[in-house]
Parts: C-alpha cells; structure tokens; sequence
C-alpha cells in the first residue's frame, strides 16, 4: 500500500525522468539577443521568471545585443545541448542574416531546433497626421507617378522594418526610397517632422503617435487589422494583393542535439505560459499578439520567413552594411 510520502517520492522521480534538464537545479538562460528594456527582453524575462516558477528551478535571461542578433544566435548554436541554454529568436538572425552574411559562423537551419512559437510583434506602414497620403493607394499612386522619390523610414539596413518596405515596394511594382535610421525612435521623430514620407514599423512603436493624434497608420502586415489602430486595413485588404502577411514572429530555439523529453518538456510548459490570460494581456500591453505554438508550428514560420526574406534580398538587390 503506497503511504503519501511514497506517493509523492514517485511523482518527484517522475517529474525528474520527464525534465533531466531542470532535475537538479542547475539554472537555465534565456540568450535575448537585444538591450534590456525594449519589448523583446521584456517577453523574455516574463517567459523566464514564470517557467522559473514552473520548472521549480533559476531561469534567467542574458542579453547579448549586436549584429542584428548574431551575436547571441552563435553563443546558443555553441551551447552544450542539455535544455539549458535558449535562444530568444527572432527572424534577424534566423532567416534573415544567412541570406545577408556570407560566412556565418552558425547555421541556422542545422544548428537549432524549435522548441515553442510564443508572440508576434505586428508590422505597419505609418504617415504623419498631415501626410496627404489618406490610403495605401494615394501612396502607391504617388510612388509610380515619381519612382524613386517617395520616401520611407526604417529602423535599419537590412532589419525586418526595411524588408517589409521592401517587400511592398516589389509587391505593388514601385520604387521606393529606403532612408534607414539606428531605431524606431529617429524615425519617428523624422517622420513627424516630415522628413520622410512614410515608416515602416511594429505597431508597438506607432500606437502611442497615432494615440496622440500624431500619426496615422495606413496598413498593417497582419491577418487581421489591429483594433488599436484605429480600423486600418490590413495590408491584402489595401492593396489586394497577396502575401503581405508578415510574423514579425518571436520563439524560442535550443541548441541541435538537444533530448526530445528535455525539448518536449520546455515546449509544454512555454505553450501553457504563453496561453495564459496573463500572458495575453502583458504581451497586448506591449503591442505584441500571443502566438502559443509548439515546435512544428515555429518550424512552419521560419521555413516561410526565410523563403519570404531570401525572395526579398534577392530582388532587391540588397546588402549588408
């Protein structure tokens, strides 16, 4: 007969078979591959202190900033394969630096596995409050009549602000001027000042202009438009045109080699964190969507992000700095 305290020694040792990782308290880190502060590393150490809580064990995040997030990418690619040590990805290191870098010093495509798909931070195209442009159309319109000459910000050569300008630019059969800045927070500012014609940026970073009345969003990158920006249409919707949906998607990627429990494991406690009504509400109140899919799901989005930014590169001819 099981006494409660042979009950509880076999539901410990079960627990400690399932996550061989997280077993003995050794801590596991969260590599974000941005500056603390920006929405990024606010997800990540939201994600690290609530599956911290879960797995019983220290979860902390160490922020390895620069190269368009390669940095942090090669410090993961390298990591001993035990479940200790994820990548917050994002595409810029995953399927946009390999068709941006020639030699990198990590393979994307074989040095991680997905382990959970958890937000997705939504692209838009922006006009200052005065801009003359009142649709996506009035734009496009303007851009064919002078080629070249219709301006647009982004928060840097070659990042996924730029290739979504991009990506309208080859789409709708215009050319437009690229005029990159170091962050969206320059860019705003030109694009208020009138600087530049039009941005394209997350809507986490428009929201609080077209709040004030600062700014108007003409159309998003979305599925679906988004309810705090004032009914604009999404980008298919403007132009009826196809394939201007864009994930601007955030996961979590292990080191290749990593045990199938450990991952599995990782992947269902990150899934029920994310799903949590908590989570929906931190990462709306950051301007970020819950996305909450597992490896098969993540796997799918970057297959298609890559496809997506080496059609995009390719075209336009693009290089980095």
């Amino acid at each position: 007969m099981r006494t409660p305290l042979t009950a509880l020694a076999l539901a410990a040792l079960t627990w400690w078979s399932a996550a061989p990782a997280h077993a003995q308290g050794d801590v596991t880190r969260i590599v974000v591959p941005f500056a603390p502060g920006g929405a990024q590393d606010v997800i990540g150490r939201y994600l690290a202190e609530r599956l911290g809580t879960r797995l019983g064990a220290a979860v902390v995040v160490e922020n390895k900033a620069g190269a368009g997030g390669v940095i942090a990418a090669d410090a993961v690619a390298k990591a001993k394969p035990d479940g200790r040590t994820l990548l917050l990805a994002t595409g810029g290191a995953i399927t946009i630096a390999p068709h941006l870098i020639a030699k990198l010093s990590y393979d994307p495509r074989k040095d991680f596995v997905p382990v959970a798909l958890v937000a997705d931070t939504p692209m838009t195209l922006a006009v200052r409050a005065q801009s003359p442009y009142a649709s996506v159309a009035d734009l496009i319109k303007d851009a064919k009549a002078n080629p070249g000459k219709v301006s647009f910000a982004s928060t840097g050569n070659g990042t996924v602000s730029h290739l979504t300008g991009e990506l309208l630019a080859q789409s709708t059969g215009v050319q437009l001027l690229h005029v990159p800045y170091r962050g969206a927070g320059p860019a705003i500012t030109d694009l208020l000042g009138g600087q530049v014609a039009a941005m394209v940026t997350s809507s986490a970073s428009i929201e609080p202009m077209v709040i004030d009345k600062k700014a108007r969003v003409l159309g998003s990158f979305t599925n679906a438009p988004i309810g705090a920006l004032h009914g604009a249409p999404t980008m298919t919707e403007a132009t009826g045109i196809k394939g201007l949906t864009v994930p601007v998607w955030v996961g979590l990627l292990a080191p290749a080699g990593t045990a199938k429990p450990v991952l599995d494991k990782l992947s269902a406690e990150l899934q029920a964190i994310c799903a949590q009504t908590g989570t929906v509400e931190r990462f709306k109140a950051l301007g970020a969507a819950a996305t909450c899919g597992g490896p098969a799901e993540l796997g799918q989005v970057i297959a298609e992000d890559d496809k997506r930014w080496e059609s995009v590169i390719r075209l336009g001819k693009i290089q980095a700095n």
